[in-house]
Order: C-alpha cells, then sequence, then structure tokens
C-alpha cells in the first residue's frame, strides 16, 4: 500500500530520517512508515515544501531529468532587486556547481509588491534597518545544488530565506512549518502531472 504526504519542512532540518550527529531530522517531526521516504531534498538552512511517500515509480518519475517539472521558490533576497536582475535570473545565468560552469535553464522570475504571507522563521532573518531586502518568486524545472542562492549570489542580491512554496500544482497554501498531510495517490498523481 503506497502513502503519499507532504510536508512542511522546518528551517535548520536536514531531508532525511536517518539521524545525524547535532542536526535535527524529519523524524524529530513527523511520524511515517519506515518505508517512507522524501522525493528530493531540500537544503538544511531552506524550508517548504516536500513529498513523502514510498511510491518509487512516483519518485523516478519526478527526479528523471527528462521529466521537467515546476517548482517555485519564494526568496527572500537582501537588497533592492532591480529589473535587471530579475531578467538575468529569467534568461538563464552562469553558476559553478562542483567547480564546473553550468548555464541555468530559464526561469520565471517576478518580484512581489509586498511581502508574502510566510510563517515567522525560527530562528528569525538578522534583521538590519540599514539593508533592506526583497522577496521574489523564482520558478525553476531543474534543481542543481544550492541553484536558487548560486543563483541570486550571481545577480547581486545573496539569498536571506528560501522557501519552497510548490511542486506543479501541489502547493504549501496555508500550512506551518512541521505540518504533514495525506494525500491519496489520485489526488498527488492529478496535482503533479495532471493525470494517474
Amino acid at each position: 500500500m503506497h502513502s503519499y504526504y507532504i510536508i512542511y519542512k522546518p528551517y535548520l532540518v536536514l531531508s532525511q530520517f536517518s539521524s545525524s550527529e547535532g542536526k535535527r531530522t524529519l523524524a524529530d517531526f513527523f511520524n511515517v512508515p519506515k518505508d517512507v521516504y522524501p522525493v528530493g531534498r531540500l537544503d538544511y538552512d531552506s524550508e517548504g515544501l516536500l513529498i513523502l511517500t514510498n511510491d518509487t515509480r512516483l519518485n523516478s518519475k519526478l527526479l528523471h531529468p527528462t521529466n521537467k517539472h515546476q517548482r517555485e521558490y519564494w526568496v527572500q533576497v537582501e537588497g533592492v532587486i532591480t529589473g535587471e536582475a530579475i531578467a538575468l535570473l529569467e534568461k538563464g545565468i552562469d553558476i559553478s556547481i562542483d567547480g564546473k560552469i553550468h548555464r541555468t535553464q530559464p526561469a520565471k522570475a517576478k518580484l512581489f509588491n509586498n511581502a508574502p504571507k510566510v510563517p515567522e522563521r525560527d530562528p528569525p532573518i538578522r534583521y538590519r534597518q540599514n539593508i533592506p531586502t526583497s522577496w521574489i518568486s523564482l520558478v525553476l524545472t531543474e534543481g542543481k545544488n544550492r541553484q536558487v542562492r548560486r543563483m541570486t549570489a550571481k545577480v547581486g542580491f545573496p539569498t536571506l530565506r528560501l522557501i519552497r512554496h510548490s511542486i506543479e500544482k501541489l502547493s504549501l497554501d496555508n500550512m506551518q512549518p512541521g505540518d504533514k498531510i495525506s494525500l491519496s495517490q489520485e489526488k498527488i498523481y492529478s496535482l503533479l502531472f495532471g493525470k494517474n
């Protein structure tokens, strides 16, 4: 019997259930059957949507490079981001991955006029009165190591907070860090792939 969950991974939590010396893991927050694992990962210092399942077909469909699926990130960056920087993020830029130059795929990027409603982070972002911040939405179809952080840094606006808000039509909506929702196979396949 397959199980499907979506969770809001909190900040400073590893995307794994196995213990890791001194770092919190998913096991500290979520109680799921022993054979259920995360699909992909979110960095330790990133938050947001993660799928947990024991359905290996779903895992391979989502993670196979030929199956491009949209992932939307809400990103708080340092500084007042410029239209030029947004255009560069959309067009594709060169970032370094494991010492090799990688040209990012075209993305969708837009500035939030007002900060989106997101849960308070624990611990919070260090507030500096003289340095403003901006929030952007960045939609990618690829997931290289620390890609969003590398991209915003490359255009001159370092990432302060990173939340994966959605994967295709599956989204956090009003979830809070540590929340878990169980979904049916039909529902999750329909939201991710538009069909079973």
